[in-house]
């Protein structure tokens, strides 16, 4: 059986444009679940000094191979919505 892999591209929106992002870094990295693994992250500038982080894990190909992680994320204090914004297999 061949293990496949996919690089998940999930945007978390913090609650305001105060949020200290590297504490929300270190925060998100804390919570990464069993069985996936951060990648790396980037922002996104979203509008009037807003940002958006993007957290990009690798997880299984499985049914609900997110979710954990996306439920995770949301958890996190200073996160407003947690969102996937892309999928690909690797």
């Amino acid at each position: 059986m061949i293990l496949v892999e996919v690089a998940a591209k999930i945007k978390i929106m913090p609650k305001d444009t105060n949020v200290d992002f590297e504490k929300l870094k270190s925060d998100i990295a804390s919570v990464i679940p069993k069985g996936a693994r951060l990648h790396g992250f980037t922002e996104e500038p979203i509008a009037f000094g807003l940002r958006a982080l993007i957290a990009v894990i690798i997880v299984k190909d499985e049914e609900g191979g997110t979710e954990i992680a996306e439920e995770s994320f949301a958890k996190v204090h200073d996160v407003e919505s947690v969102q996937v914004i892309e999928l690909c297999r690797i």
